[in-house]
């Protein structure tokens, strides 16, 4: 049977991995970050914004599962609203690149990217079992999963870069990247919507 929201979000358990997550991303987008600008990658970039988006989410629903319904709720919106600009920034990018061209190297993308993975892989074990538990930590496993599917995407296209030694397919992944985050970002604000309605915030 699970838990209430409110106990769950109360309990030490449900921070714990939160915790845990914030810092694996804080690491993650840095090192994502440094790896897109030597790789010259949009998904890697991507992917890196992806995280700080993540870090932050993840900070805000630390603080809010020992809150008021009405908090966590505000904070699930900054978390939805924070991911939508960031995918703004990703598409910037990708049109940046386009724009300018480049020559993203898929050796590098592929190696940074199977790192990426694992990292996230562990984020969503820490936080599987907190999963349901409310609005914040909700969207944090949305977060995660997202930065799983954007990890498969980046493999792919530097698979393909590696392969058409062509910049295309890391364009392609960074716009779809953006896609993916811009999505989860209006799930996020829609289930805060819900979850205010719900407790009358």
């Amino acid at each position: 049977m699970t838990a209430p929201e409110d106990e769950i979000s109360a309990s030490p358990d449900a921070r714990r991995p939160l915790a845990v997550a914030l810092w694996l991303n804080v690491g993650l987008a840095a090192g994502l970050l440094a790896g897109g600008l030597v790789a010259a990658s949009s998904g890697l970039t991507a992917n890196a914004l992806d995280n700080t988006s993540d870090a932050v989410v993840y900070g805000l629903s630390y603080f809010a599962v020992t809150r008021g319904s009405a908090w966590r709720a505000r904070a699930a919106r900054l978390s939805g609203v924070t991911l939508l600009i960031l995918s703004g920034g990703v598409l910037v990018d990708v049109g940046r690149r386009a724009l300018e061209g480049g020559d993203p190297i898929g050796t590098a993308m592929v190696v940074i990217t199977l790192i990426a993975a694992g990292v996230n892989l562990a984020s969503l074990k820490l936080l599987h079992r907190v999963r349901f538990g409310n609005v914040n930590l909700r969207a944090a496993w949305t977060f995660s999963i997202n930065d799983l599917v954007a990890n498969v995407g980046v493999l792919v296209a530097g698979l393909l870069v590696a392969w058409l030694g062509q910049a295309w397919p890391d364009l392609v992944v960074g716009f779809a990247i953006a896609l993916v985050a811009a999505k989860g970002g209006t799930d996020i604000l829609m289930d805060a919507r819900r979850t205010a309605r719900a407790n009358g915030a």
